[in-house]
């Protein structure tokens, strides 16, 4: 029973995060500690599992469909491993509480901003870097009208994933969040490509980080086996249900998604 029921509800958290780029990690490591009183150590590393499972089993579909921008991706993931080189080096000299406040305050304007935003604004100029490194792609929306987009901003790309990475060290999440919220915000790259170019992403992350935990004896197969297996499952469903769903809709999903993690963040800097 209980392998069943955490197999169920990570093919609820691959589909999600599959969905919407973050990998299912966000709503894993909850359910494993909440719900069934999973030692955080063991849930994180189970996480790790799904996210790479949730990032594999997507980005095969996304690639296909051309919503995966590698060279952005690529680009991007300069600043989120130094950012997360930083955070390993800072995480014994901040206040837990105040972080996890300002974490969550930050995340909760941020829903604001995309929740009055509602529709994609792809821009139709290209930064000089984006032109240099040829960033620019283009992808089939669900019309099936062809759409190109260019690459703005992308020194701010940069620092923002920076800072993703500093959060995802010292927090101990999956920095999918401000990935899709750099490229969709300042990057001005369209809601498809932002995730399906985050869930490519998080996984090379993730990978890397596997490793450590399972080096130190913390992925259980008892925990990671159902918890895998589902995401795989959840992972192809999420990403055939991002091929049909509108753009507004998936907006309006990972808004609601954005709340609650917000909330759960205050609250628990509010505890700490």
């Amino acid at each position: 029973m209980y392998s069943l029921l955490l197999f169920l509800i990570s093919i609820a958290a691959g589909t999600l995060g599959t969905l919407l780029g973050l990998g299912g990690g966000i709503i894993v490591v909850p359910a494993l500690t909440l719900l069934f009183n999973v030692d955080i150590r063991y849930a994180v590393a189970a996480s790790l599992i799904s996210i790479i499972a949730t990032s594999s089993s997507g980005a095969a579909i996304f690639l296909k469909e051309k919503l995966t921008n590698i060279r952005i991706a690529t680009v991007l993931e300069l600043g989120t491993v130094a950012g997360a080189l930083t955070g390993f080096f800072i995480s014994t000299q901040l206040n837990t509480k105040g972080l996890f406040l300002i974490f969550g305050f930050f995340l909760l304007l941020c829903t604001v901003l995309m929740f009055k935003r509602r529709e994609d604004h792809i821009s139709n100029s290209d930064h000089p870097w984006s032109k240099k490194l040829k960033l620019a792609g283009s992808f089939v929306k669900e019309n099936k009208e062809l759409s190109t987009y260019h690459v703005e901003n992308l020194p701010v790309g940069l620092i923002s994933m920076y800072f993703a990475g500093i959060l995802s060290a010292l927090l101990g999440i999956g920095s999918g969040i401000f990935k899709v919220i750099a490229m969709d915000g300042a990057m001005k790259l369209p809601m498809k490509v932002s995730s399906a170019t985050s869930n490519f992403m998080i996984g090379v992350t993730a990978a890397a980080s596997a490793g450590a935990y399972f080096l130190r004896g913390d992925i259980r197969p008892e925990i990671a086996s159902p918890v895998a297996l589902g995401i795989i499952i959840g992972s192809w469903m999420g990403s055939k249900i991002m091929m049909k769903l509108p753009t507004s809709q998936i907006r309006k999903i990972f808004v609601l998604v954005l709340f609650i993690v917000s909330i759960q963040m205050i609250m628990k800097g509010l505890k700490t």
